[in-house]
């Protein structure tokens, strides 16, 4: 696949943005490290073609000045995406904009899906997903990459930088962004630039030395990491969510299900290159929005944490079953911070806002003695559910949504769950990053294999041309 560079420049927000105050980070946005997340969404052909009804080129050409013309309008509704970060504390700056890219790919669409590559995911996005990068100069929250294929589909790769936003902020932003496009007013999700940092105050100092640092090392480690995709059919996934149920949780969700296979079987790989079992963590992210009262479904930024469930084989005689790995991450996801009834009692305490971030604290210190414990494999998972798959300029849904590439040097092992209707209606695609002697274990695992099809066919429906 060959990738050429057509244009490159900085969409500002539409109105003036100067005058604004700067934009304070929140205690989650500053414990995150400076790297980006990159998502990839895939439009074919065939779907374009609702909307061309003359010259492909010179619609086209009209189509990415209006998507530049609505994107600079949404930048105006969510300026602190427009601006640079500073000292790990406020975002200003907000006039000087956001960086797409126009590029041509000399390929066919329905080829570079079906083979699958992920290593060639990172040529159509702005920045190498995953990185440590440099804090100064600071980098733009937000980048975007409009591919343009031989076929005549397009792909949107987006790069976003998680200090300033998460999937929830990012799925706002671009459904407005198609809003604005496709004028309609009433779609638009007006962002709540408020709610973050009002109930979890950023941080100075010593408590921001301290705890970066652990963050640093929760995200980061050594090693050469590589990325699979691995889909993970409708039928499939009804048939592990009945292996995965008990009586303590008699109804796993699909998302509960399919991290805690992967789990298992990624621990047995570390296992088995390591030597002998281990202690072992799953990190979920769990969204903070839908368990706050009143809901803060619009909050921008960073309004998710981890949830922390462990594994230690010394207190199992047998070996690791999967219904109680569901019941150690569900259990984990519903206590503590995630708890909505406790999350209330700390929101109505007098000293609420200390008592939030007084709880985030807390899990901070047993993420820290988790860390030091027994050399613990870390494992870290994100479901990215009905985030990205509806986004829709006028043109359809996205035929597939795309994530990771290839990562940097320095990772940790991570998972994410997209849909992916493309290969079934309730499909999911899971990219997984581990270490490459782990990986090549798991792409050997026949019962981990059981579940998915690394490289499915084409749907049908699909158009060759795409």
């Amino acid at each position: 696949m060959e990738v050429s560079i057509v244009s490159r420049e900085l969409i500002k927000p539409s109105s003036e943005a100067h005058h604004l105050k700067p934009y304070n980070l929140c205690l989650f946005d500053q414990l995150i490290p400076d790297t980006f997340v990159s998502v990839i969404l895939f439009y074919p052909n065939n779907k374009l073609n609702i909307i061309i009804h003359d010259d492909h080129h010179d619609h086209l050409s009209k189509t990415i000045i209006q998507l530049k013309k609505s994107l600079s309008e949404t930048l105006t509704l969510y300026y602190p995406l427009s601006g640079r970060t500073k000292n790990n504390l406020y975002v200003d700056d907000f006039s000087t904009g956001v960086i797409f890219i126009e590029a041509k790919v000399k390929c066919q669409m329905s080829e570079f899906i079906q083979q699958r590559k992920n290593e060639s995911q990172n040529q159509l996005v702005p920045f190498q997903p995953f990185c440590k990068e440099k804090t100064w100069p600071p980098l733009p929250p937000l980048a975007f990459q409009i591919n343009l294929f031989s076929c005549g589909g397009i792909a949107l790769g987006i790069s976003m930088c998680h200090k300033n936003a998460d999937a929830a902020t990012l799925s706002n932003f671009l459904k407005s962004w198609t809003a604005f496009f496709t004028q309609s007013p009433h779609n638009i999700i007006k962002p709540d630039l408020s709610s973050p940092s009002l109930h979890f105050r950023s941080k100075t100092n010593e408590f921001l030395e301290n705890y970066t640092s652990l963050m640093d090392r929760m995200w980061f480690g050594e090693g050469d990491y590589v990325t699979k995709s691995f889909v993970f059919p409708a039928k499939s996934i009804e048939t592990l969510k009945q292996k995965a149920k008990s009586e303590r949780v008699p109804n796993p969700s699909r998302n509960l299900a399919i991290s805690c296979l992967i789990w298992k079987h990624a621990m047995a790989a570390s296992w088995a290159v390591f030597g002998s079992p281990k202690a072992s963590i799953a990190g979920q992210a769990v969204n903070m929005r839908p368990r706050m009262k009143p809901k803060l479904d619009g909050a921008v930024g960073n309004l998710f944490w981890w949830s922390m469930a462990s594994y230690d084989p010394n207190d199992y005689s047998n070996e690791v079953e999967l219904s109680e790995l569901v019941v150690q991450m569900k259990e984990s996801i519903t206590t503590g911070l995630f708890d909505e009834d406790y999350l209330s009692q700390l929101m109505m305490m007098a000293n609420n806002k200390e008592g939030l971030v007084s709880e985030v604290e807390n899990q901070l210190e047993i993420m820290s003695c988790i860390e030091l414990e027994n050399n613990a494999d870390i494992f870290v998972f994100t479901n990215w559910k009905d985030f990205f798959g509806e986004v829709d300029f006028g043109f359809g849904k996205p035929l597939s949504v795309g994530s990771i590439g290839k990562v940097g040097p320095a990772f940790r092992n991570l998972v994410i769950l997209v849909d992916a209707d493309q290969w079934g209606k309730g499909s999911v695609d899971a990219f997984i990053t581990l270490k490459a002697k782990e990986m090549t274990l798991l792409q050997k695992d026949e019962a981990f294999l059981h579940f998915t099809f690394q490289n499915p066919f084409l749907p049908n429906n699909n158009n060759s041309n795409a």
